[in-house]
């Protein structure tokens, strides 16, 4: 990050983003700090900002929602479509009680806001414990912040060490490893099937064994217009299943439009990621999404399991099913390893992985 100058100052901003993340306070510690103002590291360039105002919508539109405890095969016609169309649903009926999903919000919320120097204890940007608690993933690499704190937990193919996950949400987040494994063997069942495969194709490529759980804090942003709570960008795995407060903010690009994805109770929100898209030889979607920067008074919570493949050495490409001469390989094989080398080595800035291992 070079230097700049900004209305006459110099305004050093790697310098600037090295003094906020060796404070270990997060957004939310600015926010407890009384600013008004945000922060010149967390300002986006005008035309992302320009891309948030909502446009005037000739229709509404919203992404399915798809009952789990259909019939099995009208449910993999669904879940197929859906993934086809929007890279994004909803599901409700998938077998976690509602009291559970609420624990677990309310578990991540009491641990970022738990006092600052608490926090700090799990602050870090290395995975050796498994438990880190950071703000903006890519700090160092994007050309602005975004308005969130994460609190990131290694899930499989083991948890960490108890005593290193924080008591407060300790038991909920056991609890929800289980859960969420559970389902994403059921999602991947459904998405084999889909694609015409058998119910294991997807699970026997390790996918769901490496799983990682961020937990997204959104506090109340003073300029809400100004800034963003995740950029725009598609995930890098195979699978995220998500599970979100009532506040709302996530939204999806669909046929070129941002679509809200509004909160359903009880529900949970499903999406195709990049290497899945790429195993389905494009018959799958992962599309862009992004979180606005939350302008009410209560924060917005968000928890996120990405599903990514363990075999990370392994070669990666289109399934072999799914390839012939009529319908070639629209990407080259790659390591799983160096694709996501790829990811956290730049800031999360729309599509360009996918587009990379394109021939």
């Amino acid at each position: 990050m070079a230097t700049t100058v900004d209305s006459g100052n110099q305004y050093d901003r790697a310098e600037e983003v090295k003094r906020f993340d060796d404070s270990k306070i997060g957004v939310k510690g600015l926010v407890d700090s009384g600013l008004t103002t945000i922060p010149r590291i967390f300002l986006h360039p005008p035309e992302t900002l320009s891309d948030l105002k909502p446009k005037p919508k000739p229709k509404s539109v919203a992404i399915p929602t798809i009952d789990l405890s259909g019939p099995r095969s009208t449910v993999v016609e669904q879940v197929a479509a859906a993934s086809r169309s929007f890279g994004f649903f909803q599901i409700v009926n998938h077998g976690i009680p509602v009291q559970v999903l609420d624990r677990m919000i309310a578990s991540i919320r009491a641990f970022h806001e738990l006092p600052t120097d608490v926090k700090a204890r799990f602050y870090r940007r290395d995975a050796e414990t498994g438990v880190s608690f950071i703000s903006n993933v890519d700090l160092f690499h994007s050309k602005a912040a975004s308005w969130r704190d994460t609190l990131q937990i290694r899930l499989g193919p083991t948890l960490p060490e108890l005593e290193h996950i924080p008591e407060v949400c300790r038991d909920e987040v056991v609890q929800w490893n289980l859960h969420s494994t559970t389902l994403g063997e059921q999602l991947m069942g459904l998405l084999s099937e889909g694609l015409g495969l058998d119910k294991d194709t997807i699970k026997n490529t390790t996918c769901l064994d490496a799983r990682v759980m961020v937990g997204h804090y959104y506090p109340c942003c003073p300029q809400p217009d100004l800034t963003v709570g995740i950029a725009s960008h598609t995930d890098p795995g195979v699978l995220t299943l998500l599970l979100q407060d009532h506040t709302g903010g996530l939204q999806i690009k669909h046929e070129g439009e941002w679509v809200d994805v509004k909160p359903v109770h009880g529900a949970l929100v499903i999406n195709i990621a990049d290497i899945l898209q790429i195993m389905s030889n494009d018959e799958y979607k992962s599309v862009e999404h992004r979180v606005l920067a939350n302008p009410s008074e209560e924060a917005r919570v968000s928890i996120a399991v990405f599903f990514n493949p363990s075999a990370r050495e392994a070669l990666y490409g289109p399934f072999a099913e799914l390839t012939s001469p009529e319908k070639p390989a629209h990407y080259r094989q790659f390591i799983y390893n160096d694709y996501m080398r790829r990811f956290f080595t730049k800031e999360l800035d729309g599509k360009t992985l996918t587009n990379f291992y394109k021939l």
